[in-house]
């Protein structure tokens, strides 16, 4: 039955007859089962570095605060942000390496780098001082070995054809929504080792509930490499999905087509690349003001806020994966640009609806304290409430909008159904949006190696991480949630208007050149 499937897969397009050399050339059943062995260690890869990111979030700032005194929330926002710091610098140069070597390599040498990294992390406690600033290279480090992100994509995107493209990229994505959910899951299960642990004198290397997940996400990445170097093998398919000529292939073969010629339409591939960084951008201060958000709205209080707005973000997680699953089946019907332009709609109408509205306003805090909101913090701040324990509130704290918020006064409250409503359709527009742009711009840069182009791409959603935290957290300070939302949603427009502008554009690299069928 494989044999039969393969043939049919296999079969000429377009009227090509088997004299013609190129179409002769047929994917063996070995060979089937070996890229698809290749691709599938690439999932696992992807499925091992979103867990590498998320296996320690939830500790950093504890952690941060038992080995350094003198770090405070403005520096728990840079060790945050060094992580996709990283990553964009990362993702141009293990893409550009991919194009030109064997892609075993920048994959190994970025999952060292992410082994070396976490190992670090593990040891920050032992210098005599600044044992921040070495918190702060070893989270830098994790995010430059997450840029082999780029190397993953475009390996995934040569090797497949255009019919098995959006299922690998869906596949793709939800191993990496897997692994940002399941990563807190691995940190809580180590919570009883405790703080103090046991310590290995002879290593210096304290074994506690901070340490743990980090040497486990160095295990991990060791696994990887073996399995990197047992069963990765280079392969590169065309758009039909037959064998092509691989230039940094590793291996002599001489049952190979040239890889087809013509140019790369480059005003499509900006324009994805705009789309990408929107959508991420979008998505990131989406996260940010979640929990500033309903303490201010609905009186929440921290412990309420950390565990409401950390079920309603895992229920996000959980409901992307089956987005990405059931996309693969619509794609078919529908097509990706539609999907696409279809998800930004869905992501502006979710915010349109948490515009506010009505005359019923937020219960106000009226005392001089600070409740974790945007107004009075930093970048570290928005989210240091993540690491806050029930322990540390001693004392009950107000809650309400703070009365220094001087749009607490006039802003309509945000009634929670509408809350609600809102989150549940951002989380069926993102992930649409998400791999849709992957899927289309992996198709539009056609067989030819991607490495670089998928490193950039990357490169702009590491930046749009970085950036949209900051932007709502200024918007939502001055302003409050009614003008940000509004921005949001201008920002939304001009994003859908971009794609309307660019629609014909976006099509598979040899649907353009009349190779194949769309």
């Amino acid at each position: 039955m494989a044999g039969l499937r393969i043939e049919s897969e296999q079969e000429p397009l377009l009227g090509d007859t088997p004299g013609n050399r190129e179409w002769d050339i047929l994917e063996t059943e070995e060979h089937y089962k070996s890229r698809w062995r290749s691709i599938r260690i690439l999932y696992l890869t992807m499925f091992l570095s979103s867990v590498g990111f998320s296996i320690v979030i939830m500790s950093i700032w504890p952690y941060l605060q038992k080995i350094d005194q003198t770090a405070d929330a403005s520096f728990l926002g840079w060790v945050i942000a060094s992580y996709s710091l990283g990553q964009m610098v990362a993702s141009p140069i293990f893409g550009f390496w991919s194009n030109y070597r064997p892609r075993k390599e920048p994959l190994i040498v970025s999952i060292f780098i992410s082994v070396a990294a976490n190992c670090l992390y593990a040891y920050v406690h032992v210098p005599a001082s600044h044992n921040k600033y070495y918190m702060l290279i070893a989270r830098g480090l994790v995010g430059f070995g997450a840029g082999n992100v780029a190397v993953i994509r475009s390996y995934t995107a040569g090797a497949t054809s255009l019919q098995e493209r959006t299922n690998s990229m869906a596949n793709i994505s939800t191993c990496q929504a897997l692994g940002f959910i399941l990563g807190p899951v691995f940190q809580t299960c180590f919570a009883f080792i405790g703080e103090k642990g046991v310590t290995w004198d002879v290593i210096k290397l304290q074994i506690n509930m901070y340490t743990t997940p980090a040497l486990l996400g160095a295990f991990l990445g060791i696994l990887n490499i073996i399995l990197i170097f047992a069963i990765l093998r280079e392969h590169r398919v065309d758009d039909s999905g037959r064998q092509c000529k691989n230039i940094n292939f590793d291996e002599e073969s001489t049952d190979e087509v040239q890889v087809p010629q013509g140019n790369i339409d480059q005003v499509a591939v900006v324009a994805i690349n705009v789309l990408f960084f929107v959508i991420l951008f979008i998505f990131a201060l989406f996260e940010t003001i979640v929990t500033p958000l309903t303490m201010d709205m609905y009186a929440w209080t921290q412990v309420q806020a950390v565990l409401y707005d950390g079920i309603i973000l895992a229920a996000l997680g959980v409901e992307a994966v089956v987005i990405f699953l059931g996309v693969k089946l619509f794609s078919r019907k529908i097509g990706e640009r539609a999907i696409l332009l279809g998800g930004l709609i869905v992501v502006w109408v979710g915010f349109f609806i948490l515009l506010p509205w009505g005359n019923q306003f937020p219960k106000i805090q009226w005392e001089d304290l600070h409740n974790n909101s945007i107004p009075n913090t930093t970048f570290g701040e928005i989210i240091i409430g993540l690491w806050k324990s029930p322990m540390e509130d001693h004392n009950e704290r107000p809650t309400g909008c703070s009365i220094e918020e001087a749009w607490c006064l006039y802003t309509p409250v945000i009634h929670l159904a509408q809350f609600l409503t809102s989150v549940v359709l951002i989380g069926i527009g993102y992930p649409v949006c998400n791999l849709m742009s992957y899927t289309l711009y992996s198709k539009i840069l056609g067989p030819k190696p991607q490495g670089v182009y998928m490193g950039w791409l990357t490169a702009s959603g590491s930046g749009a991480r970085i950036l949209g935290p900051v932007f709502i957290s200024q918007v939502y300070a001055h302003w409050g949630p009614r003008w940000a939302f509004c921005l949001v949603c201008g920002i939304v427009v001009l994003t859908i208007t971009l794609l309307g502008v660019v629609y014909k554009r976006l099509i598979a690299f040899s649907v353009r050149y009349g190779r194949i069928q769309e």
